[in-house]
C-alpha cells in the first residue's frame, strides 16, 4: 500500500513539475511576444512621425486647393493630411520666438505660404516609394514647394529596421531554446513511465491504446499550462500598464492581449501534444530488450 501511494505521489509530482515548466516557458514567450509587439508598434509610430510639408502657391482658389487635397489624399503613402493657412503659421510660438517683432518691421506682408502637413504610413520606409511620392507632389499644379527631411527619415528607417531585425533574432533564438527545454522536460516525464509502457506492450496493448491516455493527459496539461501562463501574463501586463500607461496605448493592449493569450493556450496544447507524441512514439516502437538500456 505504501509503495502504491509513493508511486502515485511520484506520478503527480512529475505531472505537476512538467505542467509548471510548460507554464513558465509559455509565460516567458508570451511576455517577450508582448514586449516585441509593443516595440514594433513604437517603431511603426516613429516611422510615421516624419512630416511632409506641401506648400501652395499664392492666389489659389478654394476649388484648386481642394483638388490638390484630393490628389494628395488619394496617395497610398499619406496617412493624415491637415491644411495649415499662413495666418496660423504666423501665430506659431516657435516661429515667433525665432523672429519676434522684427518680422513685422522688416516685411509688410506675411511671406509664408499656405500648406498641407502630411504624415506618412510606415511604407514610407521604401526609399523608391517616398522619392516617387515627393516628385509627384512637386509636379502638382499649384504646389510651390515640398519639404521633406530626407536624411533624417533615411537614418530613422535604417535604425528602425535594425531594431526590428535584432528583436526578431532574439525572439527566434528564445523560441528555439524554449522548445528544446520543453522537449527535454516532456521526454523525461515519458521516460519515467517507460517500464509501464513496456508492460502494456507485453500484455498485448495496441499502440493507440497505449498512447491515448498519455496524449489526453498532455492536452489537459497544455490547457492548464496555457491558462495559467495567460493569467500570469495578464497580471504582469496589468501591473506594467499601471506603471507605464504609455505602453498600453502603444501595444494596443486589448487586441494584443487576446492574440497572445490565444497563442499561449493554443501553443500549450500543440507543444505538449506534439512533444508527448514524439516521445511516446519512440518508446512504444522500441523493442523490449532495449528499454532497460536507457
Amino acid at each position: 500500500m505504501d509503495d502504491s501511494k509513493r508511486l502515485k505521489r511520484k506520478v503527480r509530482n512529475s505531472y505537476f513539475i512538467s505542467t509548471v515548466s510548460i507554464t513558465l516557458v509559455l509565460f516567458l514567450l508570451g511576455s517577450v511576444g508582448y514586449l516585441m509587439l509593443a516595440a514594433m508598434k513604437v517603431a511603426q509610430t516613429l516611422q510615421s512621425s516624419i512630416q511632409v510639408s506641401v506648400e501652395l502657391k499664392n492666389g489659389l482658389s478654394d476649388k484648386q486647393r481642394q483638388e490638390i487635397e484630393r490628389q494628395l489624399s488619394d496617395e497610398e503613402l499619406v496617412e493624415t493630411i491637415v491644411y495649415v493657412p499662413k495666418e496660423e503659421k504666423l501665430e506659431d510660438q516657435e516661429f515667433r520666438r525665432l523672429f519676434g517683432s522684427r518680422f513685422e518691421e522688416i516685411l509688410d506682408e506675411n511671406p509664408l505660404l499656405n500648406s498641407y502637413e502630411l504624415t506618412l504610413t510606415a511604407r514610407s520606409a521604401d526609399r523608391e516609394l517616398i522619392e516617387a511620392f515627393i516628385r509627384g507632389a512637386e509636379h502638382l499644379k499649384g504646389v510651390a514647394h515640398v519639404g521633406y527631411p530626407a536624411l533624417m527619415a533615411q537614418r530613422l528607417h535604417s535604425t528602425v529596421g535594425k531594431i526590428r531585425f535584432v528583436l526578431l533574432l532574439f525572439g527566434g533564438a528564445l523560441l528555439v531554446i524554449s522548445l528544446i527545454l520543453l522537449s527535454n522536460t516532456i521526454r523525461l516525464a515519458i521516460f519515467s513511465k517507460r517500464y509501464l509502457i513496456n508492460t502494456m506492450k507485453l500484455v498485448g496493448a495496441t499502440k493507440w491504446f497505449i498512447m491515448k491516455p498519455f496524449l489526453a493527459s498532455s492536452i489537459t496539461q497544455g490547457i492548464w499550462a496555457g491558462t495559467m501562463a495567460s493569467l500570469l501574463l495578464a497580471a504582469a501586463a496589468y501591473g506594467l500598464n499601471e506603471a507605464v500607461p504609455e505602453l498600453q496605448a502603444l501595444a494596443d493592449a486589448n487586441r494584443t492581449g487576446l492574440l497572445i493569450f490565444g497563442a499561449m493556450l493554443g501553443g500549450g496544447i500543440v507543444i505538449s501534444g506534439l512533444f508527448t507524441w514524439a516521445a511516446l512514439n519512440k518508446f512504444v516502437n522500441m523493442k523490449s530488450n532495449k528499454i532497460y538500456l536507457y
